[in-house]
């Protein structure tokens, strides 16, 4: 095969003239060449190669013949025309729009669709240019949405505007066999003045917020505090309380102690100022005396409460002896280490023990502790015990 630089210097021969034997050859020379070129285009014409992911509308004559699919394909030379269309999913950039929300904020927003062909036919046949198309009928769908809505739902429902506009583009583009996969809003942006307004309110509700917190927070700390001193005042009052009795219970003792004692001494007393008595008597003229039989009684029983006989057999005088299980009955002695035990029990109490019948007071319960009253009535009725049984 000869090359265009070849086939040019042949024809510069052929034109240069003489010798004849020379022009005859070079003519056949080009005459060959030629039909070499024309096939070569022919053939170029007529094999038409598609891409895997393409299809490719032909018409011949400006008739629509059909689809060439992806491959070799061979189609009439010279008279034919393609139009190639991709089967892939693509996207379309909806430049930026401005909009009057329904409460009149202007908005402006962008978004992007993804769509894919269908078919191929009704994109060629039914629509001039199918992705100015989608593009322009996505800028008005994206308004009229915007339009339809109030502010706050154009900041907060972007998945509820990607529905409502590709709703809106189905149905036309269906005709145009075109799918609208998925809408996606980009930005959605108020102006400026509504813009410093959002944020001025964004300011006041985080303020608002810190001051509900630290409220709060002071709130909780003071209940807290209440209950503290609450606690230290019922086991502050309970510690008193526990005083109280113990005071009380004390001065019950001492009284009873003191009782007892006038009880014990009161014989004695009796005696003595009967001896006075008798002392003065022996004091008189007259040898004749008359002793009260109380008087004599009292006194032998108490020489034998001292001596344990009413005169010692030696006659020599009584001697003091120590006290019998009688007499210690008697004036309370057992009685008084018992009582002095149990004040010595009721005044050692364990702060715990306190803090618990404190938080038991709180809540309503019986503590078991006793009153004054009660310790008293039981060391009365003990005593009057012993009292009957040593009548």
């Amino acid at each position: 095969m000869f090359t265009p630089l070849q086939v040019g210097n042949e024809l510069a021969a052929v034109a240069a003239g003489p010798p004849a034997t020379v022009v005859g050859g070079s003519l056949t020379t080009v005459v060959g060449l030629l039909l070499l070129v024309l096939l070569a285009v022919v053939i170029y014409e007529t094999v038409q190669i598609v891409d895997a992911y393409e299809k490719q509308a032909l018409t011949v004559f400006g008739e629509y013949r059909g689809l060439l699919e992806p491959g070799i394909n061979i189609i009439p030379p010279f008279v034919s025309r393609t139009y190639t269309f991709d089967m892939r999913t693509q996207t379309i950039d909806v430049p930026r729009q401005e909009a009057i929300t329904r409460d009149n904020s202007p908005v402006t927003a962008d978004a992007v669709v993804y769509i894919r062909v269908r078919e191929a036919k009704r994109a060629f046949l039914e629509v001039d240019d199918y992705k100015t198309a989608v593009s322009n009928l996505a800028q008005t769908t994206l308004r009229a949405v915007l339009g339809d809505m109030e502010l706050d739902d154009t900041l907060n429902k972007r998945q509820e505007i990607n529905s409502r506009i590709r709703t809106e583009l189905d149905e036309p583009t269906d005709e145009w066999g075109i799918r609208v996969e998925s809408v996606e809003v980009r930005e959605v942006n108020p102006s400026q003045e509504v813009q410093k307004a959002m944020e001025q309110q964004t300011s006041a509700e985080r303020r608002r917020r810190a001051m509900i917190l630290e409220a709060q927070g002071e709130r909780q700390s003071a209940i807290e505090n209440a209950q503290g001193d609450k606690q230290s005042n019922i086991i502050r009052a309970q510690g008193e309380k526990q005083s109280q009795i113990l005071e009380a219970q004390g001065d019950a003792i001492s009284t009873v102690l003191r009782a007892k004692s006038a009880e014990s001494m009161g014989e004695r007393a009796i005696i003595e100022k009967g001896m006075e008595t008798l002392e003065g008597i022996g004091h008189g003229e007259s040898n004749t005396f008359v002793i009260p039989q109380e008087l004599s009684s009292l006194v032998g029983r108490y020489g034998k409460h001292l001596s344990g006989s009413d005169v010692s057999g030696d006659g020599t005088e009584l001697g003091s002896l120590e006290f019998d299980a009688e007499t210690r009955e008697l004036i309370g002695l057992d009685d008084i280490d018992e009582i002095l035990n149990q004040i010595s029990q009721e005044a050692d109490v364990d702060p715990a023990d306190l803090e618990e019948q404190a938080e038991a007071v709180q809540r309503g319960e019986d503590t078991g502790l006793q009153n004054a009253d009660e310790v008293i009535e039981e060391m009365d009725a003990e005593l009057d015990n012993g009292g009957s049984d040593e009548t």
